[in-house]
């Protein structure tokens, strides 16, 4: 049987570095047999982050956040799945407002505040975690840890993968700002030689998620 996977954009700019690594795991996904379905959270309906309205803590509710707007239906999606990608870019030392709602309400319905079983997730979806950041990747080795380590226990056994030091103009001569602290023509080189590269590893990271 065919196994159905989420990927999920975090980001804004579509066709640029978080996206096209989540296409590309997405890719590696579907020739491992897989179908993807895929959500961007920057054209939902509106939604927020979890209220803590603790209406996933009665039992007819386990596991189910019970807050009903735009993020709704890829939390459905996700409790159905057999695995997600999902990426964002890294804004101000931290991923999106946009993950972090989803993230919030996706580890929160899970939470059962009880040692004995802390989750109540009927089963493990795997995670592919992707970050992009025009910084070095080795600033956030703690960040994505923490995140790593808290979807393992309350989705599912997660790897991350981080894109750094990436392209964020095509051209940086004809912006109306002085970005001073960019070296444009290195971070094209390292765009023209080492992202492809990222993209193959994401490829084989989608294909690995789904066997």
């Amino acid at each position: 049987m065919n196994k159905n996977i989420v990927a999920v954009n975090a980001g804004p700019r579509k066709g640029w570095n978080t996206d096209t690594l989540i296409v590309e795991a997405s890719k590696g996904a579907e020739a491992a047999g897989a179908a993807v379905k895929r959500f961007d959270l920057f054209k939902l309906e509106k939604y927020t982050g979890c209220i803590s309205c603790f209406g996933c803590k009665k039992e007819k509710n386990k596991g189910h956040c019970i807050c009903r707007d735009g993020l709704t239906p890829v939390l459905d999606a996700i409790r159905e799945s057999d695995g997600l990608i999902i990426g964002s870019p890294n804004y101000l030392g931290e991923l999106t407002a946009s993950f972090r709602a989803l993230y919030e309400r996706l580890i929160f319905q899970n939470l059962t505040y009880n040692r004995d079983t802390p989750c109540c997730s009927e089963r493990p979806v795997p995670v592919l975690l992707i970050m992009t950041s025009n910084a070095p990747d080795t600033m956030y080795k703690g960040l994505l840890e923490n995140y790593r380590q808290t979807l393992s226990r309350f989705v599912g056994p997660a790897k991350v993968f981080v894109s750094g030091d990436t392209l964020q103009l095509r051209d940086y001569s004809k912006t109306d700002w002085e970005w001073s602290i960019f070296d444009p023509e290195a971070k094209q080189q390292r765009h023209d030689t080492v992202f492809p590269q990222e993209c193959k590893a994401v490829y084989d990271l989608g294909v690995e998620l789904v066997r």
